[in-house]
């Protein structure tokens, strides 16, 4: 069986730098055995956001494609921290905001973007956890979605 970082490799992604926190807090902080990872939003390789509101300036493919960037960064800053994806055994919870517009409904499927890149690497046992996706109406910087994660350690 093949471990969450070759499973990663395989998938043939590249991570984005991991985004120093543009406030006071931290971006990941390790309580017994979990690990807590602050909101992160949409970071391309080249450092640049996804920004835009759903339902409005992109539609709800490119809103799930800018989730899965998140799960992108949120490894990278996984990996900066605590060496590997292999320091997690599983997703215990996800958290995920997109900012749209008032009429924009499909919250859960913007979302999947980031909960199925999250299952590709854990597998569907341990790479799925409870989860909340909320609209909002507006996030930092315009970006189109934010999410927060807490993670078991291995």
């Amino acid at each position: 069986m093949s471990t969450p970082q070759e499973r990663f490799a395989q998938l043939q992604l590249v991570l984005p730098t991991p985004p120093a926190p543009k406030g006071l807090y931290k971006p990941l902080l390790v309580v017994d055995k979990l690990v807590y990872v602050s909101g992160h939003g949409p970071v391309r390789t080249d450092g640049s956001l996804i920004i835009g509101k759903a339902g409005l300036e992109m539609d709800k493919e490119e809103a799930k494609l800018a989730a899965r960037q998140v799960g992108l960064t949120i490894f990278s800053t996984i990996v900066a921290n605590l060496g590997s994806l292999n320091a997690i055994r599983r997703v215990v919870k996800v958290l995920g905001m997109v900012n749209a517009a008032p009429d924009f409904g499909p919250h859960p499927y913007v979302i999947n973007g980031c909960s199925e890149l999250f299952a590709q690497v854990w597998g569907q046992d341990l790479g799925v956890g409870v989860r909340s996706a909320v609209g909002m109406g507006s996030l930092p910087e315009n970006i189109t979605v934010e999410i927060e994660a807490i993670f078991e350690l291995a």
